[in-house]
């Protein structure tokens, strides 16, 4: 979705403090999340503050969206606080929030917006865990990707998306979610701590949403498309399918969405295709966001 790639990376990063991501440490990978926990804490108080509930009642949604949603603001509330007590007992000064630019309009694009960002939170969980060494934290990161998870579905279902349109989720490194993130941060306190992270160069879709699997897409780079770039990476689920453009012309790049992707995908700009997950050596730009329509469901009644 365009939300997170519409500002150059530069204009967006002005006042994030970035760190490599070598040597991170527990306490960097906690930072991280907090910093993200602030962001989604204030996006859900700032929307159920602009929008009550006569304004979902206007929009035709049933008074269990807006229930759903307060449980959200309450949950995001309490990671913030949990994050920000294990900061302090370890001895850190935690992040503080930053200020944001959501651009909430209406219930609609809220709720919209809404789905993608938990999903967003959810694959980044996943993917810093890997960076977690102590079972402490980590159990405690697994408790909050659970209820991160829970809330993705909530949201989806809540725009008649699919809940869970792929048996598995999705791992995002640390470098991924940061640009995805800096696209609605305007500024943050000096006094905040250099997270262990850097930003990609952005990547936009150039054409409506849902899409569909197999068909062929267009993304958009700033100022042109870099000469090396080979392929347009689709990461889903388990998966990372490398698609290899098929045109590219000025700011533009296309290529074929892959037949098995499905539910909100991220697709990288990259040199060349490697086994394993996307590495950030590899990757121009992006990631962007899409949501795939996934095919109807099949399964096997005779497997039990």
């Amino acid at each position: 979705m365009k939300f997170f790639t519409s500002l150059a990376a530069a204009t967006l990063l002005a006042s994030v403090r970035a760190a490599p991501t070598s040597g991170v440490t527990d306490v960097d990978i906690l930072q991280y999340a907090l910093t993200l926990e602030h962001l989604e804490n204030v996006f859900y108080k700032q929307a159920i503050a602009k929008f009550p509930l006569s304004e979902f009642e206007k929009a035709g949604y049933p008074l269990k969206i807006y229930d759903n949603l307060k449980y959200i603001v309450h949950d995001e509330e309490e990671h913030v606080k949990l994050l920000t007590t294990a900061l302090a007992a370890a001895g850190a000064k935690p992040v503080a929030a930053c200020e944001y630019s959501f651009g909430l309009t209406d219930v609609k694009s809220f709720l919209t917006l809404s789905s993608v960002l938990e999903g967003v939170g959810t694959a980044a969980y996943t993917g810093g865990a890997g960076y977690i060494t102590s079972p402490d934290y980590l159990g405690v990161a697994a408790s909050i990707l659970v209820t991160e998870a829970l809330h993705t579905s909530i949201q989806r279902v809540a725009v008649d998306r699919i809940g869970a349109a792929n048996p598995y989720g999705t791992s995002l490194g640390l470098n991924a979610v940061f640009t995805l993130a800096a696209a609605f941060i305007k500024s943050c306190p000096a006094t905040n701590a250099a997270l262990p992270v850097k930003a990609f160069p952005s990547l936009g879709v150039a054409q409506g949403q849902p899409a569909a699997p197999s068909i062929d897409i267009t993304f958009s780079v700033p100022g042109a498309v870099p000469k090396d770039a080979k392929y347009l990476t689709f990461v889903n689920g388990l998966e990372t399918i490398y698609s290899p453009i098929k045109e590219a012309a000025g700011l533009l790049v296309t290529a074929k969405i892959p037949a098995t992707v499905s539910g909100q995908t991220y697709v990288f700009l990259t040199k060349e295709q490697k086994s394993g997950p996307v590495t950030d050596e590899n990757v121009l730009n992006g990631p962007a966001i899409i949501e795939v329509t996934p095919n109807s469901p099949t399964f096997d009644l005779s497997l039990l």
